[in-house]
C-alpha cells in the first residue's frame, strides 16, 4: 500500500471517527458528570480540587478534567469538546496499535490490528462517549506497547531506555487518569510473566530508578496539592474509591463473575470468532525470541479480565484496556489465517446483525414512563438500518474472502463495523429527550436570571448544570455527592421542611423536582408555577406574590 493511499485512508477514518461528536446531546449520568467537572474548573479557576455541582468530588484524579477544561478554554464548551479527550485518545490508540504491531510483528500485523481495533464495537462506542475509560485504556495500552517495544530485541541501549521511560510516563498518566489501577494491573501482568517465563533478569531491564523517579515526578505534585487543600482527600480516594469499591457492593454495580464474558463477545464484533481463535493460539512460544511479546499481551488481557470480573463493582467499559492487546493478537493471527477460514469466521458477524434485526419488534418492551415507547420506535429505525448494513457487509466480506481476496475482505469488514457502531451511536440521539437535560434546559433558560436560586429537590440531573452553565442547591438527595456534602453541609438542604421554609422566603427561585416531590408539594399548596416538564423532570418557579 502506497503512503499516499495510507494517508487518504487515515483521513477518511479520521472523518468518520470524529464526525458525530457534536450531533448527540450529553447522556446522563457519565457524560453530564465528566462535562460539568471541567466546566466548573474553568469557571472557578481552581484546577486542583475537582467539584461537581460546586461540591467536592474526589472519586477520580484530575487528568481528564484538565484535558477537557483545556479544550473548553481553547474551543468553547460544546458537545464535541466535552467528548474530545475520549475521541482523541481512541483515535490515537488505533495509530499506536498500528505502530506497535508493525514494530513487534511486522507491517501486515500492524495494519490488521488497526483494522480490528478501529471497528470493534465496544471500542468505537466508548471512544465516542465522555467517560474516563477510553483515556485510561489508551494510557495503559501505551505503557504495555512501550514496554514490549523496549524488551523485543532493541539492541541500542539508549532506545531501550527511552521506550522504558515512555512506559513509566504512560503509567503515571494512567494513575492521574483513573487511580491505582494504572500501576496495579501492569505490575500484575509483569509479575506473572516473570514468574511463568522465569525471566528473572527482566526486572533488571525495567530502569526502575529513573522510571520511578519519572513516575513520582508526574503523579506526586497533584496528589500533594489536592491533599494540602483538602485533608479528607487521601482516605476517601485511596481507601473508599479503591479498596471498598473493589471489595464491596457499596457502588451498587455488582454483577455475576461471568458478567464480562458476553460483554467481550459482543464488544469484539465483528471480529469475535477471530479474537477467540487468536487467544487460543497466543501462548505459542517463538523460540527465536527471548521476550515473548504475544505471551505478555495474553497475560495482560487475562489480568484485566480477571481483575474486573473479581471486582464487586462492574461496568461494561471496565475491560476496555484489553482491546488494543486483543487487536494486536488478532492482527497477528489474521496474517496466518487462510482466506476460506476467514470467510467462515466472518459469517457470525452477519448472524449477529440478523439477531439484532429480529429483536427490533420487541424493543418497545424497554419503554417506561421515563423513556416513552415513541422514542424507542425512532431508535429502532436506526438500529434496523445498522443491522442491515452489518448483514450485507459481513456477507460481502465472506464472499470476498472465499474468492481469495482476504485483504479486501478485512478492510470491508472493518469499515462495516465502524459505520455500524456510528449508526447505533447517532441513533441513540432519538432517546435524548429522556436521557439528556438539553431540551428542558432550553425551556428553563428564559426563566433563569443571574444569581437566581435554583434547587434540585429529591433528584439530581447530571447534565442540567452543564447546559445551564451553573450549579444547583441539593435538597434531600445525595447519592455520589454524599461525601462532598459532608465536607460542605452548608451547601445542602437536608429535609423537605427546611426546603419549604427556604422556598417560601424566596422572591424568585427555580427548582428541579422528582415527580413524587412535585405531587407532594402540590398537595401541600406550596406556591409554585410549572415552568417545564418531560418524562423524567419537572421544573417549577416560585410565585411572585403581589402586596395587597
Amino acid at each position: 500500500m502506497s503512503r499516499r493511499l495510507q494517508f487518504i485512508l487515515l483521513l477518511v477514518f479520521g472523518f468518520v471517527w470524529f464526525s458525530n461528536l457534536e450531533y448527540r446531546k450529553l447522556v446522563n449520568p457519565d457524560e453530564g458528570r465528566y462535562a460539568e467537572i471541567p466546566r466548573e474548573m474553568v469557571a472557578s479557576g481552581d484546577w486542583t480540587t475537582p467539584r461537581l455541582n460546586d461540591i467536592k468530588y474526589f472519586e477520580k484524579p484530575a487528568l481528564q478534567y484538565w484535558a477537557t477544561a483545556t479544550a473548553y478554554t481553547l474551543f468553547g464548551e460544546h458537545h464535541w469538546t466535552a467528548r474530545l479527550w475520549s475521541a482523541l485518545t481512541g483515535f490515537l490508540g488505533v495509530l499506536m496499535t498500528f505502530f506497535a504491531g508493525r514494530r513487534l510483528f511486522g507491517q501486515e500485523t500492524g495494519w490488521n490490528a488497526a483494522l480490528v481495533l478501529s471497528s470493534s464495537l465496544l471500542y468505537v462506542l466508548i471512544g465516542h462517549v465522555n467517560t474516563l475509560d477510553m483515556g485510561v485504556s489508551f494510557l495503559l495500552s501505551a505503557a504495555v506497547c512501550a514496554f514490549c517495544l523496549a524488551q523485543s530485541g532493541v539492541s541500542d541501549a539508549r532506545k531501550h531506555r527511552r521506550w522504558m521511560l515512555a512506559a513509566w510516563a504512560a503509567l503515571a498518566l494512567a494513575v492521574l487518569s483513573k487511580g491505582l489501577i494504572g500501576l496495579v494491573l501492569p505490575g500484575a501482568a509483569l509479575f506473572l510473566y516473570i514468574l511463568i517465563e522465569r525471566d528473572w533478569r527482566l526486572a533488571g531491564r525495567l530502569h526502575l530508578a529513573p522510571g520511578l523517579s519519572l513516575f513520582f515526578l508526574v503523579t506526586v505534585p497533584w496528589f500533594v496539592a489536592v491533599s494540602l487543600a483538602n485533608p479528607e482527600f487521601l482516605r476517601f480516594f485511596f481507601i473508599h474509591e479503591h479498596f471498598e469499591r473493589f471489595l464491596t457492593k457499596a457502588h451498587g454495580r455488582y454483577q455475576a463473575p461471568y458478567y464480562f464474558i458476553p460483554v467481550l463477545l459482543a464488544g469484539t464484533l465483528p471480529w469475535t470468532v477471530t479474537v477467540v481463535d487468536a487467544l487460543a493460539r497466543a501462548w505459542k512460544r517463538e523460540p527465536e525470541k527471548s521476550f515473548q511479546a504475544q505471551r505478555f499481551l495474553l497475560l495482560w488481557t487475562t489480568v484485566v479480565f480477571v481483575f474486573f470480573s473479581a471486582s464487586s463493582s462492574k461496568l461494561v467499559s471496565y475491560i476496555l484496556p484489553m482491546f488494543p492487546a486483543l487487536a494486536l493478537l488478532t492482527g497477528a493471527r489474521l496474517t496466518r489465517l487462510g482466506a476460506r477460514a476467514l470467510a467462515w469466521q466472518t459469517l457470525p458477524a452477519a448472524l449477529a446483525g440478523i439477531v439484532l434485526l429480529a429483536l427490533m419488534p420487541g424493543i418497545e418492551r424497554y419503554a417506561s414512563r421515563e423513556v416513552p415507547v415513541e422514542l424507542f420506535r425512532d431508535y429502532a429505525v436506526w438500529l434496523s438500518a445498522a443491522s442491515l448494513l452489518q448483514i450485507a457487509g459481513a456477507a460481502a466480506c465472506a464472499w470476498l474472502a472465499w474468492r481469495g481476496r482476504a485483504a479486501a475482505a478485512m478492510a470491508l469488514l472493518a469499515a462495516t463495523g465502524l459505520v455500524f457502531a456510528q449508526l447505533a451511536l447517532s441513533g441513540h440521539e432519538s432517546l435524548s429527550t429522556a436521557n439528556s437535560a438539553y431540551h428542558i434546559a432550553q425551556k428553563i433558560k428564559p426563566e433563569l436570571k443571574p444569581g437566581m436560586p435554583f434547587y434540585s429537590v429529591n433528584t439530581y440531573d447530571q447534565s442540567l448544570q452543564f447546559y445551564l452553565r451553573r450549579s444547583t442547591t441539593m435538597v434531600v438527595y445525595q447519592d455520589e455527592l454524599g461525601f462532598g456534602i459532608a465536607q460542605e453541609p452548608q451547601k445542602f438542604i437536608a429535609d423537605f421542611a427546611r426546603f419549604e421554609n427556604t422556598w417560601n422566603t424566596e422572591r424568585e427561585a427555580l427548582a428541579l423536582m422528582s415527580r413524587d416531590a412535585y405531587e407532594m408539594f402540590s398537595a401541600k399548596g406550596l406556591p409554585m408555577r410549572l415552568v417545564a416538564h418531560d418524562s423524567r423532570r419537572i421544573v417549577v418557579a416560585r410565585h411572585l406574590v403581589a402586596n395587597p
